[in-house]
């Protein structure tokens, strides 16, 4: 994982601070990962100030961001061998343009629906927390 120096002026936005926990940093995007032990979840932020949509990146931020959501969509389908990852950037909660990447297995939790909004997030315990994100830091470095 590289150390991407972060935007002047970009601020995570409270509700991702408290729903993830960070994993670390790409070349554009921070990668966190969703305090839900029921679903291997990680969502990149790319760290530019003021951005709500994909389309409002300029065109070289558009394709390092697909690069690094391909790359992560791969990192958890080696460590997880999930049925299918599913990506999706909706932000109605959370202008902040972030993506979703999620590993999931059929008769998961929310299977066959969306992840978001489906029962009530179970958390990490510590030693979970820091296997999972050891390990998909590893995967993403």
């Amino acid at each position: 994982m590289t150390g991407g120096a972060e935007e002047a002026g970009f601020v995570l936005h409270p509700r991702l601070e408290a729903d993830t926990r960070a994993i670390g940093r790409l070349g554009l995007s921070r990668a966190l990962l969703m305090n839900d032990a029921r679903f291997p979840w990680v969502i990149l932020v790319p760290e530019r100030p003021g951005i709500t949509e994909i389309h409002h990146l300029p065109a070289d931020d558009q394709a390092v961001l697909m690069t690094e959501i391909a790359r992560t969509g791969a990192a958890l389908e080696e460590l997880y061998a999930p049925d299918k990852i599913n990506v999706g950037a909706l932000g109605n909660l959370v202008p902040q343009l972030h993506v979703h990447v999620v590993a999931r297995r059929s008769g998961d939790a929310a299977w066959p629906g969306p992840v978001w909004g489906c029962g009530v997030p179970e958390p990490y315990d510590p030693r979970g927390l820091a296997q999972s994100l050891a390990r998909i830091g590893a995967a993403l470095a």
